[in-house]
């Protein structure tokens, strides 16, 4: 997994205002799964991607490349 994608998510989440758990609600998966995603065990699928940008109004290029 990326370094610079799990930071970029935790800080975007962070700016956001947004808890794990918010934002795992959000995408309908169990906060578990999104910390797992911040702290690079594993990663979203495409959909999940897609939703994460729109949640937190940024492009897929800022949430992976910061």
């Amino acid at each position: 997994m990326d370094k610079l994608f799990c930071k970029n998510l935790k800080e975007i989440r962070k700016q956001c205002g947004f808890t794990q758990k918010q934002v795992a609600t959000s995408l309908n998966v169990v906060e578990s799964c999104y910390a797992n995603w911040e702290q690079g065990r594993t990663e979203p699928n495409i959909d999940c991607l897609r939703k994460l940008c729109k949640l937190f109004g940024v492009s897929p290029d800022e949430l992976i490349n910061g």
